[in-house]
């Protein structure tokens, strides 16, 4: 058995050493201003442990972690029907490429790429206005982690607002192929607010927890999603988590993960834990290098790869 709480402390101890930090997201002027010398790590055991280190209780921009929650929104709001408008593949090309696009007739490849979320949040907006589907998110993440405390840093979402003309311009080609329905500006209204969300890795990780625990809410023993769908949600979450890393990311850590460009990754060994950790400089592909590293870390000592130990 091995003493999670000496893990996460001798982890936390490990990367601190290390001198190659990885790049901070600078094209999101927010992003800029963040310390990269940031650390945190905390793992959520299905039986309701929680073990962290390093900066584990101090909030940052979650970004496309938080395209997981919304995903499994849609799906509660519409079921299969969302695979009408989203792939399953993996991408093989930047988060925001536009060129697959093209080739695939508006129908973006998967819901963790950028055009794929914002597809998902084009969905959640039926039939609400963006301030009640930005609520609707916030509201289930707060549930997800038992935590009211959950909040959205406006300074980060008009920061994107104000610089994100890559995503505008995947809002409106896909608009022009009906693949959204809602103006664009209301879609990338919920889609960069979603993304502002503000969590410390202790929230990510009781956040996520449901998608280690077959579905459901150890804490309340109410089911957020069914067996089968949590385990879709983790099959897409290996393979699409950390856009053209994913591969690398499966063969190193070998669990579930999604990532953001604000240096937080969840990952999900599956019936043991939710984890996450963060540290703001990012690799080449976009994913927290001295993250990712932890997450090795981890998984070689843990032996919890869903491939064995």
């Amino acid at each position: 058995m091995t003493d999670l709480q000496a893990l996460v402390d001798a982890i936390a101890e490990e990367i601190q050493t290390r001198e190659q930090r990885g790049k901070v997201a600078d094209y999101i002027p927010q992003l800029a201003k963040v310390d990269p010398h940031h650390f945190g790590i905390a793992i959520t055991t299905v039986d309701g442990q929680e073990f962290v280190a390093g900066d584990a209780d101090l909030p940052f921009s979650i970004q496309s972690v938080s395209k997981v929650f919304a995903l499994t929104l849609a799906l509660g709001m519409v079921g299969d029907r969302l695979w009408n408008r989203v792939g399953r593949e993996p991408s093989g090309s930047a988060f925001n490429s536009i060129v697959q696009l093209e080739h695939e007739n508006g129908r973006p490849r998967n819901p963790f790429i950028n055009a794929g979320a914002i597809v998902v949040d084009d969905i959640l907006l039926g039939g609400h206005k963006p301030r009640e589907a930005i609520g609707e998110i916030v509201q289930f993440v707060r549930f997800l982690a038992n935590d009211d405390s959950i909040y959205i840093d406006h300074a980060v979402a008009r920061s994107e607002q104000e610089t994100g003309f890559r995503n505008f311009a995947l809002a409106q080609f896909m608009r022009s192929f009906g693949v959204i329905e809602h103006p664009a500006e209301q879609v990338l209204g919920v889609y960069f607010h979603q993304c502002a969300l503000a969590m410390s890795c202790r929230q990510l990780s009781k956040a996520g927890l449901f998608l280690a625990a077959s579905g459901r809410n150890p804490e309340t023993g109410r089911n957020v999603v069914s067996r089968d769908r949590a385990r879709r949600i983790n099959a897409l979450m290996l393979t699409c988590g950390h856009y053209d890393g994913s591969g690398e990311f499966a063969y190193r850590v070998g669990l579930p993960g999604k990532s953001g460009v604000g240096g937080g990754i969840l990952a999900v060994a599956p019936g043991k834990a939710s984890i996450a950790v963060w540290s703001p400089g990012l690799n080449v592909n976009g994913n927290s290098l001295l993250g990712s590293q932890a997450l090795e870390i981890m998984a070689q000592r843990t032996g919890w790869s869903i491939f064995g130990a």
